[in-house]
């Protein structure tokens, strides 16, 4: 069988042709199976992080650009891209903080770019900080809207 393909292709049925090879007693392609699903869930799981980190740090850059058009919905999405990152770490341990940097750069030039298609401009935004990314508060409590 061909366990990446399939696990590639459908992590149920992968889980589905496991079982099938432990009820006909090939345990040793049951294992290999299992292996390749949980590589594949793993890879599933990296590049949501991967999404996650995208869509935070694109409203960042935004944020930082475009400071008369920051929105509610800016916020929400800067808010909530971080609890889904941190419910992707908590269900899975092995995508901690060093994984986070190692995807930074590539991510952040992904976000910029996404960024100014969104913004129809370039934004001078050079790189962010991990305080920017995970610490800062972004609301807009603290906006004059007297202008």
């Amino acid at each position: 069988m061909n366990w990446q393909e399939l696990s590639s292709a459908s992590h149920y049925k992968t889980a589905m042709a496991v079982k099938n090879e432990m009820a006909n007693g090939n345990l040793p392609e049951a294992v290999i199976g299992i292996e390749e699903l949980i590589h594949a869930l793993s890879r599933s799981e990296k590049r949501a992080l991967k999404s996650q980190m995208i869509r935070l740090m694109l409203h960042i850059i935004k944020w930082q650009s475009q400071s008369e058009r920051r929105s509610l919905s800016w916020v929400a999405s800067i808010r909530d891209a971080r609890e889904e990152i941190a419910d992707i770490q908590e269900e899975t341990p092995s995508l901690n903080e060093n994984v986070v940097k190692e995807l930074w750069d590539k991510v952040f030039i992904i976000a910029k770019r996404d960024a100014q298609a969104e913004m129809g401009k370039k934004s001078v935004v050079t790189s962010l900080s991990w305080q920017a990314v995970f610490d800062d508060d972004y609301d807009l409590l603290d906006e004059d809207f007297s202008n």
